[in-house]
């Protein structure tokens, strides 16, 4: 159909273009402003690599073994606080904590775990039954284990001390568990006390029973306890010396693993553990990571290998996996001699980059293939220019886009995903500049062994043709050197014939497009549902070893004690008219706020508590003057409330706080938010705040800086593809492929059961440059090839890059598999997301996009 013309049209041809013209401008325009100059300049550089193959093999060896010495820093350069690296860097708990405690500082000699600004320091331990443990007989086994705890001697510079040496106290006295209190720790003494839940009514105060009994049954129509089935006691310790507290809490773990009971199960955990068994996780997967290399060697030896006992690439593949171990050398020991902190997420770098990335096994597979289009007859140098050449774009397209992926990510306000990245992109480039200096070094002296046609191992001359009589075992063992007389190349693998004669045909037959098509709405829509059920945040225990003992303990937390949440405090940060009825009716009004969110329990204050004194004695409070008299004689009797007031030196209240009990009824980032979002909305200035909000912020802004960084990404990763693929149409395919893959990998690891964390950023961001290689090395193919018909291109472009692009894949999948058998969350994660890129990339790029390239049937036809 010809388009109709309109003569009056602004653009002076058509009113209306058909999307074939469109289609057709965009394919002739040329992008690739340096593709040309940039293999052109590999091509000389092959050639001088290939001239001069010592050089370039002698030089990163050296390289290596001076940066290689950075390893010895590497205990002093290692950072794995929890909190400093899984917590946004500047989040806005950690400004609510520095106003707690400059405005409330801590009172050693009256502690409140409430009032506490940080998680403090402490040891803890759940028992549990599944009968009732308010029983004579188990409240013995649990005094005697309180006890043996509260008098264990621990050894300090050659001198003991207990418990009571190190607690923290109130009134000069070892805080204590409020159950064993109101028991007077007497077993006996159960079977007469009426306990109430979840307060406990006793002469002097009330007692939050909540905290220390769990799974409690009440009589019915009653607060009494009928029966409970586990039991928490705290042992809070002074923070004055750290050391001495380490090693308290350390022989209570060794105190309390020994424990054992037939009716009584024990789990425990102190302020430390966490930090303890996080550090445990790089050790590992030590063994792992040997199982990895041996595995990664192994495949690239044997899909290097070939029957030719002179063209077999063995020593090649060999070089490869060296180059790798090379890179990861160099790249760590220069940021840790440059004094960047090392933090255990980079551990998993290794895998990453012996699997896949740059050119460390997956480009390597591109070099040779390259290598084996070239002329057998011509010299190295020449054959090494011309492989260069062939692969510059590819390898340098992926390179960037890996690399300048990673840097992105060092943005993030994580300080373990910036850790990951730097780490992971610096090894990005060592492993470029290896890869084109040794590994093209090694390529080269292969190649002199093959114009010499000499065997592999023996490096002796052997005939290419078998000679007559010879046996079986000489035609298998000491032949080779064949290649095609017609091309005068190396003779084409199985696998490319394979892509060239059955798969690329099969591929674009029109009802199997139509077929991929169908297939690619399926895997689009399982991608999109399971973004929207994607989960937020990181479960604080994932960071622990699944055989810890802190798991046990987790668990039982979760199933005895989930009711109530949170004790927040809500900071007034103005001076405030305490003694005025309207003041008191805004602050009112705002605690009524707090107190009508559906997971709100209730409110503690000061102000509470002396307001109800002044009515008991009848006290005029209604002036200023009488308000701070009365105060203080209040506060004099109840010292406790002190540490919630902040006064000016003429006794003027500058700041004061009160305390909400949350229940656990919603997600931690809704509590949190909703509870901000009420201090925002009062009229007095307020602030809230919890330790464990210093982890929730994570939940505020882990999606908005993930999507950022993808998008950042993309942009970039479509500028990179612009400036190195020389068709813009094509380009655009590489960005749709981008962001299909990145779809899929996020929405099928929601699926899989991996949350949008820290963790799960990081290998989001890797993810954004693997999801570009395979379609760029097709399309660019694509393009690059010399056939008019799309169907022809793209069967060339399999035929091309099929077999390395697939070996990459695997080899991408064998250096992570061994992760999937870690005891590591950590490990796991990038194991699965590796695995879903990996997967889902390989599928864009030997499946759908060589469809939607013959789409456009005038993808091809440009300049």
């Amino acid at each position: 159909m010809q388009p109709v013309v309109n003569p009056r049209s602004p653009l002076g041809c058509c009113s209306s273009i058909s999307p074939q013209i469109v289609f057709a401008v965009m394919a002739r325009l040329r992008t690739g402003c340096i593709e040309r100059p940039l293999c052109m300049c590999y091509e000389i550089m092959g050639h001088f690599i290939g001239s001069h193959p010592w050089w370039f093999l002698i030089a990163p060896l050296i390289m290596s073994a001076g940066l290689g010495s950075g390893f010895y820093l590497l205990e002093d350069r290692m950072s794995n606080d929890i909190e400093e690296q899984f917590t946004p860097v500047d989040g806005h708990a950690k400004t609510e904590r520095q106003y707690i405690q400059e405005t409330f500082p801590k009172n050693d000699s009256a502690f409140s775990r409430s009032r506490l600004s940080t998680d403090g320091s402490y040891a803890t331990l759940i028992a549990s039954s599944g009968r009732n443990i308010l029983t004579v007989e188990s409240l013995h086994y649990i005094l005697d284990l309180d006890l043996k705890v509260r008098s264990m001697m621990v050894y300090f510079e050659n001198r003991s001390f207990e418990y009571g040496d190190v607690c923290a106290e109130v009134m000069g006295s070892c805080t204590s568990s409020d159950i064993l209190d109101i028991i007077e720790y007497s077993a006996d003494n159960i079977d007469t006390v009426n306990l109430t839940y979840p307060w406990y009514n006793s002469d002097s105060r009330n007692v939050p029973l909540f905290l220390s009994l769990g799974s409690v049954k009440l009589h019915e129509e009653s607060s009494l306890v009928e029966s409970a089935k586990a039991i928490q006691i705290h042992y809070y310790l002074r923070e004055d010396n750290q050391r001495r507290t380490e090693l308290w809490l350390e022989s209570f773990i060794n105190l309390v693993a020994n424990q054992s009971s037939t009716s009584i199960q024990v789990s425990y955990s102190t302020s430390m553990s966490m930090q303890w068994e996080f550090r445990k996780s790089p050790s590992s997967v030590i063994y792992l990571f040997s199982i990895t290399y041996a595995t990664a060697i192994t495949f690239a030896i044997i899909s290097c290998w070939r029957l030719d006992n002179v063209r077999t690439k063995v020593w090649v593949a060999s070089c490869g996996t060296l180059a790798t171990g090379l890179a990861v050398l160099s790249a760590f020991g220069a940021l840790l001699l440059l004094d960047q902190p090392f933090v255990m997420t980079a551990a998993s770098c290794p895998f990453m980059i012996l699997g896949r990335f740059c050119i460390g096994l997956d480009d390597m597979f591109i070099l040779i293939s390259c290598w084996q289009r070239t002329r057998v007859l011509d010299d190295v140098p020449k054959r090494l220019g011309d492989t260069y050449k062939g692969a510059a774009v590819s390898i340098s397209i992926t390179t960037a886009t890996d690399a300048l992926a990673l840097f992105l990510g060092c943005g993030s306000p994580f300080g373990s995903v910036r850790s990951f990245c730097l780490y992971s992109g610096v090894s990005i480039c060592f492993c470029y500049l290896y890869s084109v200096t040794f590994l093209g070094a090694c390529m080269a002296l292969n190649g002199q062994r093959e114009a010499r046609n000499q065997h592999w191992f023996t490096r002796a001359n052997i005939p290419e043709d078998v000679p007559p009589g010879s046996s079986k075992a000489f035609s298998i063992c000491c032949v080779g050197g064949s290649y095609d007389r017609i091309t005068e190349k190396e003779a084409t693998e199985p696998l490319s014939r394979v892509f060239e004669r059955f798969y690329g045909p099969f591929l674009t037959h029109k009802w199997i497009k139509a077929c991929v098509f169908v297939f690619y709405a399926g895997y689009l829509s399982g991608s999109v549902y399971g973004c929207f059920i994607l989960k937020e945040g990181l479960d604080i225990r994932n960071l622990a070893l699944d055989d810890s003992y802190i798991v046990s303990y987790y668990d039982d937390r979760m199933q005895h004690f989930s009711e109530y949440s949170y004790n927040a405090m809500v900071a007034v940060k103005q001076p405030f008219r305490y003694w005025d009825e309207d003041e008191q009716k805004r602050l009112r009004s705002c605690i009524s706020d707090f107190e009508s969110l559906n997971f709100v329990n209730g409110t503690f204050a000061w102000f509470f508590s002396f307001l109800q004194y002044a009515n008991t004695g009848n006290l005029n409070i209604v002036s200023q003057e009488a308000f701070q008299t009365h105060l203080l004689r209040f506060l004099e009797l109840n010292s406790m409330f002190k540490q919630d007031i902040n006064f000016t030196t003429d006794n003027e209240i500058q700041a004061s706080r009160f305390f909400i009990q949350t229940l656990n009824r919603t997600t931690s980032k809704d509590l949190m938010v909703g509870l901000r979002d009420t201090a925002e909305a009062c009229p007095v200035e307020l602030l809230v705040y919890h330790p464990a909000f210093i982890y929730f912020d994570q939940y505020t802004v882990i999606t908005d800086n993930t999507v950022q960084t993808i998008l950042a990404a993309v942009i970039v990763m479509l500028v990179v593809s612009l400036v190195l693929i020389p068709n813009l149409l094509c380009c655009l395919w590489v960005a749709f492929a981008i962001c299909s893959v990145m779809v899929g990998v996020t929405g099928f690891m929601a699926l899989w059961g991996v949350n949008l964390d820290s963790i799960s950023m990081i290998n989001l961001v890797m993810s954004i440059g693997f999801s570009v290689d395979f379609s760029a090395h097709i399309s660019y193919s694509f393009v690059s090839s010399c056939k008019r018909d799309v169907n022809e291109k793209a069967v060339d472009a399999l035929a091309h890059l099929g077999q390395p692009i697939l070996q990459g894949a695997l080899s991408t999948v064998l250096g992570v598999v061994a992760l999937s058998m870690s005891g590591s969350y950590i490990f796991r994660t990038f194991f699965k997301i590796v695995f879903l890129v990996i997967t889902f990339g390989l599928l864009h790029g030997l499946v759908f996009i060589p469809v939607f390239l013959t789409l456009v049937g005038v993808c091809g036809r440009w300049g």
